[in-house]
């Protein structure tokens, strides 16, 4: 289980392999200068509510991973995550798509 932090207070425990996908989708956003918001939903110890923060590039983050190894990406799943951070209501995380379009990213954030 990897964590998203935001600020150094606000944080999201999300499964390694999504929080690939959603590190994806923020670093294109922002590589364009593109804010938005992020939405998750809580976990169920502090409540049954939601966060919704916004990414813009002066905010900090950090992505950490339980895993060693970078999973692959689903281009599908990045495509429809990055569909939504186009949205008013920002970039949430939705089920993995079950057609599986794999690409591979090095550690520089090149898709290979």
């Amino acid at each position: 289980m990897g964590r998203f932090s935001y600020e150094g207070q606000t944080h999201a425990d999300l499964d390694d392999r999504a929080l690939a996908h959603v590190q994806m989708v923020v670093a294109n956003k922002l590589r364009r200068g593109e804010p938005f918001y992020f939405t998750w939903k809580d976990d169920p110890s502090i409540g049954h509510g939601r966060t919704s923060v916004w990414i813009h590039p002066s905010c900090t983050m950090v992505f950490t991973y339980h895993g060693g190894r970078r999973p692959p990406l689903n281009r599908l799943w990045v495509e429809a995550l990055s569909q939504l951070a186009n949205t008013p209501g920002g970039l949430r995380l939705i089920p993995e798509p079950s057609q599986v379009d794999e690409m591979q990213v090095d550690d520089s954030g090149q898709i290979q």
